[in-house]
């Protein structure tokens, strides 16, 4: 079987795993679940991301809930968003829809469920976005980010990464290597969101109007970037 067949094959294995994939959630949805996710971890702020790498990120990819089970074969499956800053660097644009997969061999056996933010930190890093799918580390190059109010503890090989990795398990949040997932776009998550089968590209690099029910992310981002909107923002709490 091709890595293309295998991945398709462990999707199905963790679907039929873990009804709530399958169920559920609506895109509007989706997008509450990743806002509730950002707000809590930037509201420990010794403890979550610091905000200094988010000012400097270029994009940010947010997947909650991202199921992991292990049954001889392992795999990870989960359905996010991926949004941008605008073309001034002020605000952030329109979300575009993102699975994660990913899988493993070995003897294994249990399930789990974390949430994952990445970090985009460069051009390079934003333009693998672009693409129908890329897998970390093989297309682009990960890193688990560092944690806390600011990045000082940062190392080399997080500074050279194109994309910082974060994981939230069970109350705990920490920087966390994801390799080896593939993000690709999800064509039928956008044309819920914008009433067409838009692609990622043209949502990221286009003049896409945001959905209402992003509305809330975008600030919430928007809050915590060092920007002028985003100075307001922090006043006004």
């Amino acid at each position: 079987m091709n890595k293309c067949g295998f991945v398709s094959g462990l999707g199905a294995i963790l679907l039929a795993a873990f009804p709530s994939v399958l169920s559920a959630e609506k895109a509007q949805e989706r997008l509450q679940d990743a806002t509730t996710v950002f707000q809590e971890i930037m509201n420990t702020p010794e403890k979550g991301i610091p905000e200094d790498l988010l000012n400097k990120a270029h994009c940010i990819v947010i997947v909650p809930g991202v199921k992991k089970l292990a049954l001889g074969i392992g795999g990870k499956y989960g359905r996010g968003f991926t949004l941008c800053r605008d073309k001034d660097h002020v605000g952030w644009g329109a979300p575009a829809a993102v699975r994660m997969e990913g899988g493993s061999i070995g003897w294994q056996i249990g399930g789990s469920e974390s949430d994952i933010v990445l970090l985009v930190m460069n051009a390079s890093g934003a333009k693998k976005l672009l693409e129908s799918k890329f897998t970390l580390d093989a297309d682009a190059s990960a890193a688990a980010g560092p944690v806390g109010r600011t990045a000082q503890a940062s190392t080399d090989a997080q500074m050279r990464a194109e994309i910082l990795s974060y994981s939230r398990a069970r109350g705990l949040f920490a920087g966390l290597s994801v390799g080896g997932a593939t993000l690709r776009q999800d064509l039928d998550e956008n044309a819920e969101l914008y009433g067409k089968k838009l692609t990622n590209k043209e949502i990221l690099m286009g003049n896409v109007k945001p959905p209402a029910a992003a509305a809330e992310l975008r600030a919430a981002l928007t809050a915590h970037s060092r920007t002028e909107e985003g100075h307001r923002a922090r006043q006004k709490n």
